[in-house]
């Protein structure tokens, strides 16, 4: 086998690699989207819908992780191929965990759908559309090697957790006040913690398209909020 095939057939598995990223990523923001939608709109056949979605994007992580790790053993990339190749190892499960948040949104509506609905909320739909603007901007950077784009991305992250802070103490402020909005105040602190969590993991995602294109971690401290309520309210 020539040295330039062995090349082009490399090349082309990177190529693979990347669209098989960007499948999973649009994939994930489409969950992202409907999730919120469903929650807004308390639609409950939309909700199951983005459950139910989340299976393809676990297909797509094991299509990907396989495909690196026989790319790593075949090839033995160096470099920025194989930093390349680790990223998309990297990127996979991150964006899965995405999914598992948008599909946590998701089950919180279907809860949310069984009691009449509180004073309407207008933080949580914009942390969701931040959120998901987030993960679509930091995927544009990771198939484009744009760092400038990547760390944008991951200065955002300090404004979304301070979108729920105020939410959480809007939230505390409704159950002091009746007590019948407890239930549903807690299923939209877990819904607004989950979107935390999926802006948190674009900064990851963002961090590994640093180390991809220059070779080095990122020397910053990730800029963050303050953190006292953020350690209160867990994901499922």
């Amino acid at each position: 086998m020539t040295t330039d095939h062995i090349v082009k057939s490399f090349d082309d598995e990177l190529n693979r690699l990347s669209d098989l990223i960007s499948r999973m990523g649009g994939l994930a923001e489409q969950q992202i989207e409907r999730a919120i939608e469903s929650l807004q709109k308390r639609n409950t056949e939309e909700a199951t819908q983005a459950i139910e979605d989340d299976v393809h994007i676990d297909e797509l992580q094991a299509e990907i992780e396989e495909l690196a790790v026989q790319m790593i053993v075949r090839r033995q990339p160096l470099a920025a191929d194989l930093r390349h190749t680790v990223a998309g190892l990297k990127v996979a499960p991150l964006l899965e965990r995405i999914g598992d948040y948008a599909k946590n949104i998701a089950r919180r509506t279907l809860a949310l759908n069984q009691s009449p609905p509180i004073k309407p909320l207008f933080t949580i739909p914009r942390m969701g559309r931040m959120a998901r603007t987030m993960v679509q901007d930091v995927l544009d950077a990771l198939s484009n090697n744009d760092v400038e784009k990547a760390r944008a991305v991951w200065e955002r992250d300090a404004e979304l957790d301070d979108m729920y802070d105020s939410l959480f103490r809007e939230m505390l402020t409704y159950m002091m006040e009746d007590p019948r909005n407890i239930t549903p105040c807690t299923h939209l602190l877990f819904v607004a913690r989950n979107i935390e969590r999926i802006g948190d993991i674009a900064t990851n995602i963002a961090e590994i398209v640093h180390y991809q294109v220059e070779g080095e971690p990122l020397s910053e401290s990730r800029p963050k909020a303050d953190e006292a309520s953020v350690t209160v309210v867990e994901p499922e």
